[in-house]
């Protein structure tokens, strides 16, 4: 099955990297500093990579859901109205997904490369774990289970991470009224935070009313510090994309010591 958003990758891609250098520009005239040349590279490459490991994993994504879906509780259709549901249960099952990256180390090493940025720009958005795409289907598998077609779980998850891409920047304020519905730059800066208030905060994909039911919402009230709480870590991005399985592995020789 091909993937639903390919015909769509290469015009996601070019927007992608039009909006970067218009965020580029504005960062250089209003001096804010929101570029540095070794991360925003690291980046980059990061981001190449993290596109070839779509094309490797793809078929395991959408084998994986196709197979559960193959065993569900009902068979729902390619309506309208069944992929809103589908974006819906998507951005729930997110939400705690991306929760659970922040609280179990095993999905945190998977995770950490994100958070490692020390800048919040839009490059900062895709520095995504390659193999990322080994455990995410595993959390979808729900979806499938409930009739949702396969393709629609993919796709809606897929669009869930291209509007996170626009929550990654300081050039968008506070929005007032949409910050208590819908995840924005604001409220994804404080997920970014090292401050204390801001850990673990703020994990909904596109909606923010996740944070709000279960307790994890913050709004930005304070200057944000990005990056790891242990603080800078690497601009090679094989050792930012790896560290966190190495410090895991790491504390499990640890504990077996003990």
């Amino acid at each position: 099955m091909k993937h639903p958003i390919e015909p769509f990758r290469i015009y996601i891609l070019l927007f992608i990297f039009l909006l970067i250098s218009a965020e580029i520009i504005w960062s250089w005239k209003k001096q804010k500093a929101a570029y540095e040349l070794k991360e925003t590279l690291a980046n980059m490459t990061i981001f190449m990579g993290f596109q070839f490991s779509k094309y490797l994993f793809a078929g395991y994504q959408l084998s994986t859901l196709s197979f559960f879906a193959e065993h569900s509780f009902a068979t729902l259709p390619h309506t309208l109205i069944i992929f809103l549901l589908t974006f819906f249960v998507t951005d729930f099952i997110y939400y705690w997904f991306h929760r659970a990256s922040h609280l179990w180390k095993p999905l945190w090493a998977f995770h950490q490369v994100h958070h490692s940025a020390m800048r919040m720009n839009l490059t900062a958005a895709y520095r995504l774990n390659w193999f990322s795409a080994i455990v995410s289907p595993l959390f979808f598998v729900p979806a499938a289970l409930l009739g949702l077609p396969a393709d629609f779980i993919v796709l809606t998850y897929a669009l869930n991470l291209v509007y996170q891409f626009f929550l990654h920047t300081e050039v968008v304020g506070k929005l007032g009224v949409v910050e208590k519905v819908l995840d924005t730059p604001s409220s994804h800066r404080v997920h970014h935070g090292s401050n204390p208030m801001y850990i673990d905060k703020n994990f909904g994909g596109v909606l923010i009313i996740w944070d709000r039911l279960f307790g994890t919402y913050q709004p930005e009230t304070e200057k944000v510090q990005y990056g790891l709480t242990t603080g800078f870590l690497s601009y090679n991005p094989f050792k930012l994309v790896l560290q966190g399985f190495v410090d895991y592995f790491k504390t499990i020789k640890l504990n077996k010591v003990e």
